[in-house]
């Protein structure tokens, strides 16, 4: 049975421990929403990567940010027993962000579920090793302390024919040179690496997997408190009083999001927290804008996002990843949907491009088939305003003026795109935006959401005309 399940871990977990069937589980009905969706998900990337044993396949890589409470140590010690328990020969490394974590939280809750477990008989599980009865020094997992001084234990763990992983429980403040020695154990086999943990700050290699300049090489996600039904909404309502909603003790405790940015960021966080909440109208003639900021392959998303006059909420973006996009038909035909279908009763009076790479064919390719509610935007242009250096300035100063009176989503890769990037010194006192490469220095990630917003601001854009429609006069019985 557990053969079968090498593919499946939601599977393996809602088969492997006794949900309501008594004890401890009596009154538990299984994995919450959202850890029903990380196992599903990551089921899917085994399946793809379909590891024959021998050949190796590229490391998965998961890391979910979020508030406290919603089952992140449950989570890894299921992701723990399914591994030991499917893959002969799988070795592991748990650690956590304090000796205490590991000691009282992380590695009993792999003891606690282990001995739940289907296959419970096939392990010995000491407060120091978990491993396969009959193959210690084959088949094992082994907590280790996160210190600095530590990091060279984490060194050495290979298992070329089956599955090397790591588990980082409260990983925000576990050190880079930790990380930096673990991705030794993922160039083999079918390596494997979680990281678990709550925004606390926002540098270091847990930032950087989940809202940084890395998050483009990891599957990340954030989980708001509030929607696990683990945590207690008591609890959170008080805090929501006590410290705000926009506090950053709420931010990281229950939204899972990073402590707001330093001041030095052009646009400032209270501005972007405002606008998340803002209810706004439309008039009913105001015309549907898109901006796509493309890309070519590789790890940069193409994103496409729409706005109405104040309202940039309503109608979902469109993220197409970089790797599917190297034939640039499939972003032709992709953009070719979003001008032609009707979203909430009209269709896109603009749709504005980031000149750059691709662009160029693609815009040619979509004006061939039919296609003129488009147009190129070249983000290195002269601004049309004397004080930003460049056109990319220029949209940006003015997406960040309309977010005082406009309404975005709530979407974590937006809110950290919007504040990523900062200000470069200019002789002429003009706003000159930091370059990506620049941001990517200091650990931040490339702003696909962010110029994806800000390219709806490239050009103003007229109410469209409504086609005229050709009424044909109904003819008298007699014919006149």
């Amino acid at each position: 049975m557990m053969a079968e399940l090498i593919g499946d871990p939601l599977g393996f977990t809602l088969a492997a421990y006794p949900w309501g069937e008594g004890g401890p589980l009596r009154d538990e009905r299984g994995p919450d929403e959202w850890q029903r969706e990380f196992l599903s998900d990551l089921g899917e990337e085994v399946r793809r990567n379909a590891f024959d044993g021998a050949t190796p396949v590229a490391p998965i890589r998961r890391a979910v940010a979020s508030g406290h409470g919603i089952g992140k140590t449950s989570l890894a010690a299921w992701l723990a027993d399914w591994i030991m328990s499917t893959r002969p020969q799988a070795r592991g490394t748990v650690t956590a962000m304090t000796f205490p974590q590991l000691e009282t939280k992380t590695w009993p809750a792999i003891q606690h579920w282990t001995s739940l477990c289907l296959t419970s008989h096939w392990f010995d599980v000491s407060a120091t090793l978990m491993y396969r009865r009959g193959a210690r020094s084959t088949s094992f997992c082994a907590p280790q302390t996160s210190k600095e001084e530590n990091a060279q234990a984490f060194s050495g763990q290979h298992a070329r024919t089956s599955t090397s992983f790591y588990i980082f429980d409260e990983d925000s403040e576990i050190g880079q040179e930790v990380h930096r020695v673990a991705e030794g154990g993922l160039s083999d086999g079918e390596p494997m690496i979680f990281l678990f943990g709550n925004p606390t700050k926002r540098s270091g290699h847990f930032y950087e997997a989940c809202f940084g300049a890395q998050r483009k090489r990891w599957h990340a996600r954030s989980i708001d408190s509030r929607t696990s039904r683990f945590t207690n909404k008591t609890t959170i309502a008080e805090w929501a009083q006590i410290y705000g909603e926009d506090s950053d003790f709420f931010r990281v405790r229950v939204r899972g999001l990073p402590p707001a940015a330093s001041e030095a960021q052009y646009i400032d966080s209270d501005r972007i927290l405002e606008a998340q909440k803002r209810q706004v109208v439309v008039l009913p003639d105001e015309p549907l804008v898109a901006g796509c900021d493309l890309a070519w392959g590789g790890g940069d998303d193409n994103v496409i996002r729409f706005r109405r006059g104040l309202d940039a909420r309503s109608i979902p973006l469109i993220r197409i990843k970089g790797e599917f996009t190297r034939d640039p038909q499939v972003l032709v035909n992709r953009l070719g949907d979003v001008l032609t279908r009707e979203y909430d009763g009209r269709r896109v009076a603009m749709l504005f491009l980031d000149s750059a790479g691709i662009a160029g064919p693609v815009g040619s390719r979509l004006r061939a088939l039919g296609h003129k509610n488009l147009q190129e935007v070249n983000f290195g242009a002269h601004s049309p305003d004397p004080k930003f250096r460049f056109f990319r300035d220029y949209m940006w100063g003015t997406m960040k003026e309309w977010l005082l009176a406009g309404a975005i989503d709530r979407d974590a890769q937006l809110e950290a795109d919007l504040m990523g990037p900062g200000v470069r010194p200019d002789a002429q006192q003009r706003v000159w935006l930091e370059s990506k490469e620049d941001m990517r220095k200091r650990g931040v990630d490339s702003p696909d959401d962010g110029d994806a917003l800000c390219l709806t601001f490239a050009a103003p854009v007229g109410v469209p005309k409504k086609p005229r429609q050709h009424v044909q006069q109904p003819r008298s019985w007699m014919g006149v």
